[in-house]
């Protein structure tokens, strides 16, 4: 561990930067998978005016989230 008051070399920095930048790369994003089931709309018009109502249902799939097993 260096002191506080030492400057990190650029070399250094240069080696966090790119470690930094592959866990992020390695890393597994688990979005989760949505489905539309069902969508309605309403909609009701009043001289110039018009009111549109969307209601849109749908189903959310969570997975488990499983680490990427790298060696590196």
């Amino acid at each position: 561990m260096t002191d506080s008051t030492e400057k990190k070399s650029i070399m250094r920095c240069l080696g966090e930067f790119t470690g930094y930048i592959a866990k992020g790369i390695r890393t597994k994003v688990d979005a989760p998978r949505t489905e539309e089931v069902a969508r309605s709309v309403e909609e009701t018009r009043d001289g110039d005016v018009t009111l549109r109502r969307t209601v849109i249902e749908e189903v959310e799939y969570h997975g488990n989230a499983k680490e990427d097993q790298s060696c590196s």
